[in-house]
């Protein structure tokens, strides 16, 4: 099986407890809970500084977010460290189109890529709205038994379910690679 940073998959339970171990630091070392969509945030910000700098200082919430932060680098080390773990694990694999996608709605790349780019979309105006990620909400709020944190995670991962049954169906489950 290797060793644990060249496996593809890892324990559940190792990760869970190493994200609960974040999440204790990032709260005791810097009196912040972990969560990643105010980075758009702070990207908009930071163009719109070079672009409309008298826009920016006149709203008090973009003036706020135009400087790169640890949860600017929290994504960027997301993605990182995502793609050396699977380069790591040999499990590296560019997947234009998903078998399940394909079998249900066909080969095309555009189509694929325009149904992943406007459900990102909706899924960060849904963050927005909600005022936190499921990192935010999920992981830093659940740890804290917040009300309106376990509300947004059980209705993501409810709409989630409810999203994948309507356009994949019970078949669809024939045709995941895991």
């Amino acid at each position: 099986m290797g060793t644990l940073l060249t496996r593809p998959r890892w324990s559940p339970f190792l990760v869970g407890a190493c994200i609960g171990a974040l999440s204790w630091i990032t709260f005791g070392l810097m009196g912040k809970a972990l969560g990643t969509s105010t980075t758009f945030v702070t990207v908009v910000a930071s163009l719109q500084s070079f672009i409309a700098p008298e826009h920016v200082k006149a709203t008090p919430y973009l003036a706020k977010h135009t400087k790169i932060d640890w949860q600017f680098m929290l994504v960027i080390g997301i993605f990182v460290g995502a793609l050396v773990s699977a380069l790591l694990a040999r499990s590296y694999k560019l997947e234009r189109v998903p078998d399940l996608w394909e079998w249900r709605f066909g080969p095309s790349k555009a189509k694929r890529y325009l149904a992943a780019f406007l459900g990102g979309i909706l899924v960060l105006f849904g963050a927005r709205l909600a005022d936190g990620c499921t990192s935010g909400h999920g992981i830093s709020g659940g740890l804290q038994f917040a009300v309106s944190s376990w509300t947004f995670f059980a209705s993501f991962f409810l709409t989630g379910l409810a999203i994948a049954f309507i356009l994949f169906g019970k078949e669809g489950r024939k045709h995941v690679n895991v």
